[in-house]
């Protein structure tokens, strides 16, 4: 070993690994049997002493074995030099359960499902950004003489239907010119810029008309600026359950908060630029009911952000799986819908 630190670092290093597969504290004896780091058993009990009194890692009861702490697994996220890229196998996997989808919203649900099979974790995939996004095509269908069907279509797949009550008679001839109309004002556009663009539109359309646009663009404007990034998917719920012991007197505090779709807005916020994983561990969540939980998120689309996604678990995990599930699943869901 290069030298003390680096030499602590190896046995914090085989601490994390033995503690994550095996949930048993860890002892001097275990790390010299099973990792070969070149040192006696007295060496890793001096370093074992040197990082509990720094607070990397500590005894929960009176074993010789030690367990990391937050701070232990923080400095292990940090060291990563390298994430572990999946498998070919495993990148097939992706684009084979992801390439059958057949539209924005079975992306995000085939997402949310294939992250918590990778990574045995809960997973929450954000509904894409509105302000983000911009209107490929809107297709005015007559469904009867006075009634239409509006078909918003957006640059990230996602397809929103509204019926219409134009209130009277309605000819092909003026829904052409009505279709055209609104595409004129809205193809092309951000979602926000395209809602005020709709909502001057009945003040500039001709007399014969001026009633249906009314009725179409009061509908539309509720549709451009609704909220879906407050939506969200979660799946893998059940995966929390496998290991009670990792959430002592706490399990149900973290089902709870799953449940509030606030608190997991909040922690897939710091997941601001596409590509760039961020992991929260333990005490650094700021939600007293998620102190016992590890959140790695990343925001996912290719040159603008779309929305977050990511996993929450315990805070013993597989750090460096995990990131590169995540990291993998968000690129590819990137670029299906940016269609790239």
């Amino acid at each position: 070993m290069a030298n003390a630190d680096e030499r602590r670092f190896e046995v914090l290093r085989a601490i994390v690994a033995d503690y994550v597969a095996n949930q048993e504290p860890v002892g001097s004896k275990a790390i010299v049997d099973r990792h070969n780091l070149g040192v006696s058993s007295a060496t890793v009990r001096n370093d074992m002493a040197a990082l509990e009194e720094e607070g990397y890692i500590t005894q929960p009861h009176t074993s010789a074995g030690r367990i990391p702490t937050d701070k232990g697994y923080r400095v292990f996220v940090d060291r990563l030099s390298e994430i572990k890229p999946l498998s070919a196998a495993e990148r097939r996997a992706i684009t084979s359960f992801l390439d059958g989808a057949v539209d924005m919203e079975d992306v995000l649900r085939r997402s949310v499902r294939l992250l918590a099979q990778l990574t045995r974790q809960v997973a929450v995939v954000q509904y894409p950004m509105m302000t983000n996004s911009t209107v490929r095509h809107l297709e005015v269908v007559p469904l009867t003489a006075a009634r239409l069907m509006l078909v918003l279509i957006t640059d990230t797949g996602r397809v929103d239907q509204r019926t219409v009550d134009i209130g009277d008679v309605i000819t092909e001839e003026a829904v052409s010119r009505l279709r055209t109309s609104l595409n004129s004002a809205l193809a092309g556009r951000r979602l926000t810029e395209a809602a005020a663009r709709v909502a001057e539109l009945p003040e500039q359309a001709p007399s014969d008309l001026r009633d249906a646009t009314t009725r179409v663009c009061t509908v539309l404007v509720e549709s451009l600026v609704e909220h879906p990034e407050e939506r969200l998917v979660l799946g893998g719920t059940a995966n929390l359950t496998r290991n009670v012991a990792d959430f002592p007197g706490s399990l149900r505090q973290v089902l709870e908060a799953l449940e509030e779709q606030v608190v997991v807005l909040k922690l897939l916020a710091a997941a601001r630029n596409p590509g760039a994983v961020t992991v929260r561990i333990g005490e650094e969540n700021e939600d007293e009911q998620m102190r016992s939980t590890s959140v790695v998120s990343v925001g996912y689309g290719m040159d603008t952000l779309l929305g977050g996604m990511g996993i929450v678990g315990p805070t013993r995990m597989d750090y460096p799986t995990t990131i590169a599930a995540v990291r993998a699943v968000a690129n590819y869901v990137g670029q299906m819908l940016s269609g790239k």
